[in-house]
């Protein structure tokens, strides 16, 4: 079953020398349950495919689909509640607001989405243990390392159990054990029915996923 499509996508720049093409008529399906990583040279347009995925930007030509869902047709505050509710993202850098507490941070999605405070909490306390910070749940980001900063940044992307996860270089920001740690912790609670993307530079991470993807002068390629 089809979670999230891409389906003839472009992407252009402005430049004073004329358009930047990033991307070309790219199609790209995730389903329910594929665990997939994207690779490619830097500048190659990775994170403009992911944001357009996410709804974060708008295609140049062509369509993003949820389910059956354009996401050209939802106004800009549709496309928040529906990212909130069917989304979760991952970053290289975690994006913690330094004012909250792990369990506070990953609680929030949650609380936007409708959820009492002493649910949304609750969810959050389950995520982190099963993340291996029990110890941290109240700990705001300026005591935690940066692994464990990811780790929170992980739970708060799953609290609201996402169709689909996408992550920009995840653990770029860690050492070669920690990341191992933190994907391994991470294959072990994302939901079965989760489809992830990941993009990455790390080929030990891209060998873990079901189907590797390479993206080349604006297109797709099965490796």
């Amino acid at each position: 079953m089809s979670i999230l499509s891409a389906e003839g996508v472009s992407k252009d720049y402005p430049s004073p020398a004329g358009p930047i093409s990033v991307l070309r008529d790219l199609s790209f399906e995730l389903n329910a349950g594929d665990r997939v990583a994207i690779v490619g040279s830097s500048g190659a347009g990775k994170s403009t495919l992911l944001n357009i995925l996410g709804g974060l930007e708008h295609p140049t030509a062509g369509q993003v689909l949820l389910g059956d869902t354009d996401l050209k047709l939802l106004t800009e505050a549709a496309l928040c509640q529906w990212r909130n509710a069917h989304l979760g993202f991952v970053f290289q850098f975690h994006h913690l607001m330094p004012e909250f507490s792990a369990v506070e941070a990953v609680a929030m999605p949650a609380r936007i989405a409708g959820e009492s405070p002493k649910a949304a909490l609750s969810g959050a306390e389950e995520l982190l243990v099963r993340l291996g910070l029990s110890e941290r749940l109240h700990h705001r980001p300026s005591r935690l390392s940066g692994g464990e900063r990811q780790r929170v940044a992980i739970a708060r992307a799953l609290i609201n159990r996402p169709a689909c996860l996408l992550m920009d270089e995840p653990t770029g920001n860690l050492d070669p054990r920690t990341a191992e740690d933190v994907m391994t912790l991470l294959n072990e609670v994302v939901y079965q029915d989760t489809a992830f993307a990941i993009v990455t530079h790390d080929p030990n991470i891209a060998a873990a996923a079901q189907r590797r993807y390479q993206l080349v002068d604006g297109q797709l390629t099965l490796l």
